[in-house]
């Protein structure tokens, strides 16, 4: 007995001090965002202000269609915020009672047509995109992006015929980037994130589907209090500032 207990006590410590080790020394934090493909660069950049002005916090982004997000967190995933690229989304969200509270706008995005670089084929404006001899892409429909580009065909019309639908407005940029589309519509933030890579062609019937970005904190998120601290940094003047240089407009 006298000498199991000197060993019981050694294992006790080393367990101790392995728990210790594995304790996060600087109180760290994961706070897990689920958000609308087309805000991959801004929110990302967000993020990182974020982390650098709370220690020990990372921001874990999971980048996706709106609509995508809203089946996963439906289907019990774990996140603590969700931003949306409408407003469709975010009132599915909130009818599966997926968030909590009142979700708030923070930013508005609207179409525009990614070509190739140079614009080799000459497309000018929306028409261009149903003529003979084009190859186009979309999103689709359940996907805000999709469902924006539904409605200016509707009010303008002009009657597309995709090559595909995709699932996400980056998956339609990144069909004209590798040149299998000549051209996709797209959110103007996405053609001037790829600025170099495509070039963007406005139009003016896209202010007839300007899509709103709403925001919210997720119902029973792991960490509520750090979610509603991301969700005001969003709607703060510095993330209205970053949200404007890439290319959204105001609520």
């Amino acid at each position: 007995m006298r000498r199991l207990v000197p060993a019981l006590l050694a294992l006790a410590l080393a367990a101790t001090a392995c728990g210790s080790e594995a304790a996060p020394q600087d109180g760290g934090r994961t706070l897990t965002v689920f958000a609308a493909a087309s805000l991959t660069e801004s929110f990302g950049a967000l993020g990182k202000r974020f982390e650098a002005q709370n220690s020990g916090v990372t921001v874990k982004f999971s980048f996706e269609g709106s609509s995508a997000l809203v089946q996963k967190l439906t289907q019990g995933a774990k996140a603590d915020v969700f931003a949306s690229a409408d407003q469709a989304n975010m009132d599915k969200a909130a009818k599966d009672e997926v968030i909590d509270g009142q979700p708030s706008v923070f930013a508005t995005n609207r179409l525009a047509i990614a070509v190739a670089k140079g614009n080799p084929k000459g497309i000018k404006g929306l028409a261009d995109l149903a003529g003979d001899g084009l190859t186009v892409v979309v999103c689709a429909p359940q996907v805000p992006c999709g469902s924006a580009a539904k409605k200016v065909q509707q009010s303008s019309g002009v009657t597309l015929k995709p090559a595909s639908e995709e699932q996400d407005v980056k998956s339609v940029l990144a069909k004209v980037r590798s040149g299998d589309a000549d051209a996709g519509l797209v959110y103007v933030t996405d053609a001037t994130s790829a600025a170099g890579k495509v070039d963007k062609v406005d139009f003016p019937e896209s202010s007839g589907a300007i899509n709103d970005y709403p925001i919210a904190v997720v119902k029973d998120a792991p960490q509520t209090a750090l979610a509603k601290q991301f969700r005001d940094f969003v709607l703060s003047a510095e993330g209205k500032q970053e949200l404007a240089k890439a290319g959204f407009g105001a609520p």
